[in-house]
C-alpha cells in the first residue's frame, strides 16, 4: 500500500506540472492582459509598456515560466493583476461555495439514482424498468442551462417557493443542486441497473437464493455491494468534474463559485486568478481518484494495491 502511495504521489506531482504548464502557455494566447486592463482610459504605448513591467510580462516567456514555477511550489501564484490581492486567496475564498454546491450535487444525483437504479434492476422487463430507464435517460439528456432555468420559472417565478439566485440560507443551494445533480444521477442510475444485472446472475447470488435468503437481503448483503464498485469509481471522476464543472449552474444561478471566477477571469486575462483556480480544481481531481482506488479494498477485499 505505501509504494502503491509513492507511485501516485509522484505521477500526481507530473500531472500537475502538465497542468500548470499547459494552462500557463494557453493563457499566454488570449492576448495582452495590460491593454485590456488600460483600455478605457486611452492609454498610450509608454503607459501599457509600463503596466507590462508592474506585471512582470515584459521578460521573455521561459523567464516569466520559471519564476511562475518557483512561486506556485511555495502557493504564491502573484497577485490578481484586475482585484490586487492574493490569487490564492480569492480561488479559496470562492472554493467552499463550490464544495457545497458540488457535493448537495452528489448527494442528490445518490438519492435519485440508487432507487432508480436497483428498481429498473430488479424489475428488468417490466413497464417500471421502461419508465425508470425512461426517467434516467432524460435526466442525462437534459442540459443544465434549459433545466435551470425551467426550474426557476417554475418554482422561482410561477410558484414562489424558492429563490431564482443568491447564496446563504440553505434554500438557496436546493435549486442548483437538483440541476447539477440530475444529469448525474441519470449516469448513475444506468450504471447501477447495469452493474446489478450482472451481479443478480452471479453463481453466488443463486447461492445465497437457494439457501433461503431473502431477495431483499441478496439484494443489499450481496448484489448491491458488489455492483458499487463501477459506480464509486464513476462517483469518483464526476464529483472532481462537478467541482469544475458546474460553471453554467454557478453563472445561471449566481452561484459565487470558483468555477465562475475562473470564467470570469479568463475573460479579464487575469492570469494568476485561473493559473490558481485550475490548479486547485486538478488537485481536488488527483485527490478524489485516489479517494477512489483506496476504496476498492474496502468494498472488494480481493482488490489490493501492490
Amino acid at each position: 500500500m505505501l509504494t502503491f502511495l509513492v507511485r501516485r504521489l509522484v505521477s500526481s506531482v507530473f500531472v500537475l506540472v502538465g497542468v500548470s504548464t499547459m494552462v500557463f502557455f494557453a493563457l499566454r494566447l488570449t492576448g495582452d492582459p495590460a491593454a485590456l486592463l488600460l483600455q478605457e482610459g486611452n492609454p498610450t504605448q509608454a503607459d501599457v509598456q509600463e503596466l507590462r513591467r508592474v506585471l512582470d510580462l515584459d521578460k521573455p516567456l521561459p523567464d516569466q515560466y520559471a519564476g511562475f514555477i518557483t512561486k506556485a511550489v511555495r502557493g504564491d501564484f502573484g497577485r490578481s493583476f484586475r482585484y490586487r490581492t492574493p490569487a490564492l486567496a480569492l480561488v479559496l475564498e470562492r472554493l467552499p461555495a463550490t464544495l457545497e454546491l458540488a457535493g448537495a450535487a452528489m448527494a442528490v444525483a445518490l438519492l435519485l439514482a440508487f432507487p432508480l437504479g436497483t428498481i429498473s434492476a430488479v424489475s428488468r422487463g417490466t413497464a417500471v424498468d421502461f419508465a425508470t430507464r425512461t426517467i434516467s435517460l432524460l435526466g442525462a439528456s437534459l442540459p443544465n442551462f434549459w433545466l435551470g432555468l425551467m426550474l426557476i420559472l417554475l418554482f422561482a417565478v410561477r410558484l414562489r417557493w424558492l429563490p431564482a439566485s443568491g447564496y446563504g440560507e440553505p434554500r438557496f443551494l436546493i435549486l442548483p443542486a437538483i440541476t447539477l445533480g440530475t444529469a448525474l444521477a441519470g449516469l448513475l442510475a444506468r450504471l447501477i441497473r447495469s452493474s446489478l444485472l450482472d451481479i443478480l446472475g452471479a453463481e453466488y447470488v443463486r447461492t445465497a437464493r437457494a439457501k433461503g435468503l431473502g431477495e431483499r437481503a441478496v439484494l443489499i448483503r450481496h448484489a448491491l455491494r458488489n455492483a458499487l464498485i463501477p459506480v464509486v469509481t464513476v462517483m469518483g471522476l464526476q464529483f472532481g468534474s462537478l467541482l469544475g464543472g458546474s460553471v453554467i449552474v454557478e453563472t445561471v444561478f449566481s452561484w459565487p463559485g470558483v468555477g465562475r471566477l475562473i470564467v470570469d477571469s479568463i475573460g479579464l486575462r487575469d492570469y494568476p486568478v485561473v493559473q490558481a483556480g485550475v490548479l486547485l480544481l486538478a488537485t481536488f481531481f488527483i485527490v478524489a481518484n485516489l479517494a477512489v482506488d483506496l476504496m476498492y479494498a474496502v468494498l472488494d477485499p480481493r482488490i489490493s494495491h501492490p
